[in-house]
């Protein structure tokens, strides 16, 4: 079986977390978009009713429309907590800390995951790992103006930056206008300690460390589903 198939899996077993009613966080990505898909089938068969969304980027908005799911901005959900957000993850510890962002989100992503009462990342069992940063760079959000500026603090914490590009070679923009740079590091010992260091960086929008955010963990891989606990720190 194929990553997709077990993507697919992973998000649309997540979707079984959601009831009638709930007001539910949309995450992006190539997991998350099968929870999308999911809902608006079952809101079309019926077996879900009420289900309002809150997107996290235009692109899951777009795909959230075209399959039906009613949707409101984060602007307007006022005090309400959102029930459930289901999300996807680069990296997954057994601590649930997480890196997110590779599908550009991250901003978007984390505030809808700050306002949620439950999020559930869906995954295939590849992003499962020891520790942060084993295969995957950071995301990190920056303003265009001074963005070059950015290079040498990254090296200085010692990581290895490079600056998204799009399709056509230019430095691609998030649904917010700023840049991305993808900043490897060696395995994080102390994830924490560099998400405070990157988050007190002026220019430095969001990062794309997730740590302590996640409720529930389902990935799939070869042996099938499975629903994860969290180990202690």
């Amino acid at each position: 079986m194929s990553t997709d198939i077990f993507k697919r899996q992973a998000g649309e077993a997540a979707v079984e977390y959601i009831q009638s009613g709930m007001l539910v966080g949309l995450g992006t990505g190539t997991t998350a978009i099968w929870a999308v898909r999911r809902i608006g089938e079952r809101l079309k068969e019926g077996t879900l009713k009420d289900v309002v969304g809150v997107p996290t980027s235009r692109q899951t908005e777009a795909e959230a429309r075209r399959v039906g799911i009613p949707l409101v901005p984060t602007n307007n959900i006022g005090s309400r907590e959102i029930d459930v957000t289901i999300d996807g993850a680069d990296e997954i510890t057994p601590q649930f800390d997480l890196i997110k962002g590779g599908g550009g989100a991250l901003l978007r992503e984390k505030i809808t995951a700050q306002l949620s009462r439950i999020l559930i990342i869906a995954a295939d069992d590849s992003k499962l790992v020891p520790r942060l940063c084993t295969g995957w760079a950071i995301p990190v959000e920056v303003v265009p103006f001074g963005y070059r500026s950015h290079k040498d603090f990254f090296l200085k914490l010692g990581g290895i930056p490079t600056l998204r590009l799009d399709q056509a070679g230019d430095a691609y923009q998030t649904d917010q206008g700023n840049y991305i740079y993808d900043v490897r590091f060696p395995p994080l010992e102390d994830p924490a300690a560099l998400a405070d260091q990157l988050k007190r960086r002026t220019g430095v929008v969001e990062h794309g460390l997730f740590l302590g955010m996640a409720t529930q963990v389902i990935t799939c891989g070869p042996t099938g589903l499975r629903h994860h606990s969290p180990q202690s720190r």
